[in-house]
């Protein structure tokens, strides 16, 4: 079992950055691939961002390309998700995910633990 938890959301102005954390919890951390999802009010889960175990491979989706980068430090248990050049578009709850299989994917039903989210808003 693993337990995620989400911080550094908040309220930002369109054009600025954030970064978001996710620490997991227990020893077994760089054997899960992880990612970010994000879900807007009326809208379905999103995914953003993937890195697999030792971080060597990324991906993430198109809208975020070039803007957000996903790291890990194994070491501290944390993922991490660095956004610039936020717009309002971003506003979401984000959520960190962990897949105990390994897998570098954009599907959220391969994820088997999922934190509480994190609220982004980004003001125009």
């Amino acid at each position: 079992q693993v337990q995620l938890v989400e911080s550094g959301g908040g309220l930002v102005q369109a054009g600025n950055s954030l970064r978001l954390s996710c620490v997991a919890s227990g020893r077994t951390f760089s054997t899960y691939s992880m990612a970010w999802f994000r879900q807007s009010p009326g809208k379905e889960r999103e995914f953003v961002a993937t890195i697999s175990r030792s971080g060597g491979v990324t991906d993430y989706a198109d809208s975020v390309k070039g803007r957000f980068t996903v790291s890990r430090d194994n070491a501290k248990n944390t993922m991490y998700l660095q956004m610039n050049s936020l717009k309002p578009e971003d506003t979401a709850v984000y959520y960190c995910a962990a897949d105990r299989s390994g897998l570098v994917t954009a599907a959220p039903r391969n994820y088997d633990y999922w934190g509480q989210g994190t609220q982004v808003t980004v003001s125009s």
